[in-house]
Order: structure tokens, then sequence, then C-alpha cells
């Protein structure tokens, strides 16, 4: 299980409509588990999830105004070598509880999405049915979080992502916060999220990073 992370806490009252001060500052917190680090982007403020120093985000130009998201300081970040994942829209919705829409689905374990889900996440738990399927799982300091992917997503039946998402979000507690990470680029999951009660929150970019190890004069 994921441990809980100060980070969390940002995501929570974020999904309450409630933000961190738009002062254009970068607030520093430890790494999260797995070996992850993380560069989240709210509105003029950025919190940065790393085993670096502060004083060294900092001085790298981070800030609260969009330089936290900058190529140059993510690589940094990530050292040579290290894994930058793709930048995403954080979104968040609250669960709709009642009678499950969706039941488990079993023999997806090899799916893209299941491995993708497992190597970021704990918990996993799959769900779907001939639309596509659905990851319930715990992530990004230890908030709850949803994708989905559909079977055939050129096949021409308006409304299947729509109907996969408001089905999963009754597998969520009623009124409990639910987040997805959504590329921006991915225009069509973008628009299903927002239609289904999503709201934008920020934007996040995980990393793995991958440094030398410090050099200890003998």
């Amino acid at each position: 299980m994921i441990e809980s992370h100060p980070l969390l806490e940002y995501f929570l009252n974020a999904a309450k409509g409630v933000f961190p001060p738009a002062d254009g500052e970068v607030t520093v917190h430890g790494p999260l588990g797995g070996g992850l680090e993380c560069s989240v982007a709210f509105t003029g403020h950025a919190v940065v999830a790393t085993a670096r120093p502060a004083e060294e985000v900092r001085a790298l130009g981070a800030d609260g105004f969009g330089e936290s998201m900058a190529p140059d300081f993510l690589r940094h970040l990530a050292g040579p070598g290290g894994w930058i994942g793709c930048l995403d829209a954080t979104l968040v919705a609250p669960g709709s509880g009642g009678p499950a829409q969706l039941g488990a689905l079993d023999g997806a374990d090899e799916h893209p999405r299941v491995r993708h889900a497992r190597e970021l996440r704990s918990g996993v738990e799959v769900y779907g049915d001939g639309r596509g399927l659905v990851t319930l799982a715990q992530g990004l300091a230890g908030r709850r979080e949803l994708s989905i992917e559909l079977n055939d997503p050129d096949e021409p039946v308006p409304g299947r992502g729509r109907s996969l998402i408001t089905d999963a979000l009754t597998l969520v507690p009623e009124g409990e916060p639910v987040f997805a990470a959504v590329s921006p680029g991915n225009a069509r999951s973008l628009r299903a999220f927002l239609a289904c009660g999503f709201t934008p929150i920020g934007s996040e970019v995980l990393l793995r990073p991958r440094r030398p190890a410090p050099v200890h004069p003998a």
C-alpha cells in the first residue's frame, strides 16, 4: 500500500475548492513511495515531491507560475536516464455510490492499462464490461485514482466513454473524491471526463529518478 504523503492534503483540499495561495512560490516535500517523485502545479503555486533539497529545487528556477513544469527542470529532477511521465491535467469528481454498475473483470492482468496502473499505484482493482475496463487504485500521494480504456476507441458508438465513467463513479462511495490524470492532448478522453462532472484542479508530472550515487571521500 502506498503511504499517505503530505501532498495528499493539497489534493483533498483542492477537491473542496481550497487551494494553496497563488503567490508564485514552490513548496517542496520529500519523495513519494516506490521510487517516485513528482511536480504538481496549482494556480500560482507548485508542490514538488523530491529527495533533492528545497534550496536546490528553487535554485533550478522552479516556481508557481509554470517553471515547475519546465522541461529543463524536470530533466534535472529525474537525472540522466531517469523516467519522466507525460504532463497530465489533474481532475477530481465525487463518487456517486449506490449499487455498483460494473463488476470485477478477470483475466486483464496483461492489459497495458492494468500493467501501467500497477507500475505506479497500489491496490489496483479492475472492473469492466463490453465497453472497456476501469482501474481503481491508490495512486499519487495516496489518493484514490480512476482510469478507463475503451475496448475499441474508434468504434462509432457515441457516449460509450461517458457511460463507462459514469458507471465507474458508482464504485466510489457517495461524495468521496476520486482523481483522474488525463493528458490534455487526449481531447476525447478529457471531454468525456469533464462531461461526467470531473473538475480540473491542476497539472502533474510523475518521475522515477535515476541519479548517480554520491561519491564519498576515502
